[in-house]
């Protein structure tokens, strides 16, 4: 028989960001790929707050080989695709922040409008700064020219992938836990690569899964500015610049 030990996490917090976080879990643990925590059950406190109840994974002393968590990622983006498009059935949080997955046909518009165009309106309300909202509108409206050649699937992506949710189990097999989860390009999985330690091993392992497509480097600053915003509308101007130096650094390549 095989036995399991049930995590228990509570926040004071509605059902509706555990419930997409447990979907989420549960999806990538179907992939049958990387190690997950396995989801049983979420649910609302009679007093407030909700919880969710997972696998008891028993963490090692470090984040493991990066080879093999590029490995195991790719399979993960290689096994969990998509009939629907780019989405997911629920929408969730990256971070606190809400992140509206609406099914959509076409990948360009689905980032352009749910990803960077959501932090762009919510960065104009709480700052009212109408420089970024402008030039990031410009910016959605021309990336036609980095998807060139390029194969965009829907692959199940854990979203939010930074060395916090990294970790490894007592025999060192990689670990990826507190998703948020939605289908989307490959590539956009490596969007918190500026804080999560990704090396030339991990890349290379990732790339014999799943091989690199036209323009990926071209490509790499705009998944990180999904974040970079998103940590702008978050924490606050520490992270602007960052964002801004990104859009105009790609409205000056595309000259839009």
């Amino acid at each position: 028989m095989t036995r399991f030990s049930k995590w228990l996490w509570i926040r004071s917090i509605g059902p509706s960001m555990f419930e997409g976080e447990a979907l989420g879990l549960g999806a990538m643990y179907e992939t049958k790929s990387i190690r997950i925590p396995k989801p049983f059950k979420v649910g609302p406190l009679p007093l407030g707050g909700s919880y969710v109840i997972m696998e008891f994974i028993e963490f090692g002393s470090s984040r493991g080989d990066q080879s093999v968590l590029g490995k195991k990622l790719a399979e993960m983006h290689k096994a969990g695709k998509s009939t629907k498009g780019y989405g997911f059935d629920v929408n969730n949080t990256i971070g606190s922040t809400p992140q509206i997955n609406t099914w959509t046909a076409d990948w360009i518009e689905f980032y352009a409008e749910h990803r960077l165009g959501y932090q762009l309106k919510l960065a104009r309300e709480q700052y009212n700064d109408s420089t970024i909202y402008e030039k990031g509108q410009r910016l959605m409206k021309n990336l036609g020219p980095l998807f060139e050649n390029v194969v965009v699937e829907p692959c199940l992506l854990h979203g939010d992938l930074w060395s916090g949710n990294i970790s490894s189990d007592k025999n060192g097999e990689p670990v990826i836990l507190d998703p948020a989860c939605y289908y989307g390009h490959n590539e956009a999985d490596f969007g918190m690569s500026w804080c999560a330690g990704f090396g030339g091993s991990f890349y290379n392992s990732y790339f014999e899964v799943m091989p690199k497509q036209p323009g990926f480097e071209k490509r790499r600053d705009l998944y990180m500015l999904y974040h970079y915003l998103n940590h702008y509308n978050l924490f606050g101007s520490g992270y602007r610049s960052s964002a801004m130096s990104i859009i105009d650094d790609y409205l000056r390549m595309l000259k839009a």
